[in-house]
């Protein structure tokens, strides 16, 4: 379980004993249930990262929503439910050049205008062959975003770089000469589903 989960499990488990001490037992099971629910919520599973070099990796666990080809780069949409595993994910290995955070809305993360309109956290990240912009965008139920390097440092292709609480979606841009290699309604695993290959 990543850290930022621990108030959320700690709280309601303190809840549960408390009614539990008093023998109010619906509330004691629902503050217990509700326990469990973020433990699985926050839940940090380890992933196989495929080691081939010109791959580009999912951001993150869910559901491939958009597909997008402008001429000038491709984008790649994976929307979060709930019930996936949160944790965010580099899609190659490089340095973070930047991170641009910007305030916004929290229209529904499905929708194609919440790349510009809703909360967002954009890291761009330099590979030696290819760079990549992976965007954090909160959702309707999403309350934060969390990243935990900062702009200089380096990352591993699927390694965690941080996170966003209670449904959400990441897109990452790529450049238009990459190969998309899933399809719209496609299951991806963050760090481990390839969704792109690129030639250097």
């Amino acid at each position: 379980m990543v850290r930022e989960g621990i108030p959320f499990v700690l709280i309601p488990v303190l809840i549960a004993a408390f009614f539990g001490w008093f023998l109010i037992w619906p509330a004691a099971v629902f503050f217990a249930a509700l326990a469990l629910f973020m433990l699985y919520f926050f839940r940090d599973p380890s992933r196989e990262v495929p080691q081939e070099p010109g791959l580009i990796v999912s951001s993150a666990d869910g559901r491939v929503t958009r597909i997008d080809d402008n001429g000038d780069a491709k984008v790649v949409s994976v929307f979060l439910s709930p019930l996936d595993v949160h944790v965010n994910r580099s899609p190659i290995a490089g340095t973070i050049k930047q991170i641009i955070y910007s305030e916004g809305r929290k229209m529904p993360a499905t929708r194609d205008e919440a790349s510009l309109l809703n909360e967002r956290n954009s890291l761009v990240i330099e590979g030696d062959d290819v760079t990549v912009t992976c965007t954090q965008i909160a959702g309707i139920l999403a309350r934060r975003i969390v990243c935990w390097p900062k702009e200089g440092d380096k990352l591993g292709r699927g390694q965690r770089f941080g996170l966003i609480k209670f449904g959400s979606r990441t897109d990452v841009e790529m450049p238009a000469s990459a190969e998309i290699l899933v399809s719209i309604g496609d299951r991806v695993k963050g760090g481990e589903t390839i969704i792109a290959r690129f030639n250097k």
